[in-house]
C-alpha cells in the first residue's frame, strides 16, 4: 500500500453541494489527510454510506428527530465534519453535503492506510502482527487511527488538521453499492458504497 496522493487539493464545497448518494460514490478514492497532534496520517477512502436528509428515517436528522444540538453540524455548509459518538463509545466521521440548512451527510466507513501506519498502530494499540488492512476498517476504528475526536465536530474539511483531498477518480464499475449496515431503519436502501476487491472495506454485502 505505497500509494500517495498526487496532490493535496481539498475537495471543494461546490463539489460536495450535491445529493449525498452522489457524493458518497464520488468520495471513493479520495484522501483524508490528518495532521492531528502534529503527526501526518493519510488514508484513502474505500467505503462510505449516504444519509439523505429528513426523509431518511435512519438519519440523525430524520424528520422524527428534527434539529438538535447533537446534529447541528449537519445543517452547516457542505464540507463540514459532523463527528458524533456512536453508542457512547466510538467517534464517527461524516461529511456534510447538499446546501446549507439541509441536513444530509456521508459517513466514512473505511479507509486504506497510506501513510503514518506506525502512528495508526500506536493509536489503535496494535503491534506489527495486526493486519495493516484492519487499521482503518470500520467508522470507529478509522477515527482512532486518524486521531479524530468530537473536538473536530463542525470543522471545515478544506483546512488542517483534517483535510478531505481529491483523489484520482475511480471507475463506476469498480464501486459496489448495497444496503447500509448497523442501522434499524431504512435498512434496504442501497446507499453503502465500497471499492470492489479492496481488503480494507468492512463486511461485503453488495448488490
Amino acid at each position: 500500500m505505497n500509494d500517495r496522493p498526487a496532490h493535496r487539493t481539498p475537495v471543494t464545497r461546490k463539489q460536495l453541494a450535491r445529493a449525498p448518494e452522489i457524493v458518497a460514490r464520488n468520495l471513493i478514492g479520495s484522501w483524508l489527510i490528518s495532521t492531528i497532534g502534529g503527526e501526518e496520517v493519510i488514508g484513502r477512502v474505500v467505503e462510505t454510506e449516504a444519509y439523505l436528509g429528513p426523509h431518511d428515517d435512519a438519519s440523525h436528522a430524520a424528520a422524527r428527530i428534527g434539529r438538535t444540538p447533537r446534529n447541528e453540524a449537519m445543517f452547516g455548509p457542505p464540507g463540514t465534519a459532523y463527528v458524533y459518538r456512536s453508542y457512547g463509545i466510538h467517534w464517527c466521521l461524516n461529511i456534510v453535503t447538499s446546501e446549507v440548512g439541509f441536513p444530509a451527510a456521508v459517513l466514512i466507513r473505511a479507509i486504506q492506510p497510506v501513510s503514518g501506519v506506525v502512528t495508526m498502530r500506536r493509536r489503535r494499540g496494535r503491534d506489527e502482527s495486526w493486519p495493516e488492512t484492519s487499521l482503518g476498517r470500520g467508522p470507529g476504528n478509522l477515527t482512532v487511527a486518524l486521531g479524530i475526536t468530537g473536538e473536530l465536530n463542525g470543522h471545515p474539511l478544506d483546512q488542517p488538521p483534517l483535510v478531505l483531498a481529491r483523489g484520482a477518480g475511480v471507475r463506476a464499475d469498480c464501486i459496489a453499492a448495497g444496503p447500509r449496515i448497523g442501522i434499524t431503519r431504512a435498512v434496504d436502501w442501497p446507499l453503502r458504497f465500497q471499492l470492489v476487491g479492496n481488503p480494507c472495506v468492512s463486511r461485503s454485502r453488495s448488490s
